[in-house]
């Protein structure tokens, strides 16, 4: 009898918790429209990207992964500047290869003694 003493007001107790809470918690207790989380670490718009920029770039998560245009966006980006820096490498290699290729001209005077 007296455990079913202690349950009837053990409940009772957690039922008039709840009930406060839920009723008792007024305007406040709704809570705010939350703001869908955006691409706060933005790849660097001024300058090019570099790797310190790659490693700290973070997507926020949405309900089935991640967002599709923040990650495009990333990945067309990094996309263009390394078909540009591909370009820059192939453009100096081409320069070195042709400066290779070029026979040296030496203009310096034979020395004395030699017969020309």
């Amino acid at each position: 009898m007296l455990m079913f003493l202690f349950l009837v007001v053990a409940l009772a107790v957690v039922v008039t918790a709840v009930t406060l809470a839920v009723v008792g918690g007024g305007e406040s207790a709704v809570l705010p429209e939350v703001a869908p989380e955006r691409l706060q670490d933005l790849l660097p718009p001024d300058r090019p990207v570099g790797r310190d920029d790659v490693e700290s770039l973070r997507f926020p998560v949405a309900a089935r992964g991640y967002r599709m245009s923040d990650v495009d966006d990333a990945l067309t980006r990094l996309g263009a500047e390394l078909a540009e820096r591909d370009a820059r490498i192939a453009d100096l290699e081409s320069a070195l290869a042709g400066a290779r290729a070029v026979p040296r001209i030496t203009m310096d005077k034979p020395a004395e003694g030699t017969e020309q």
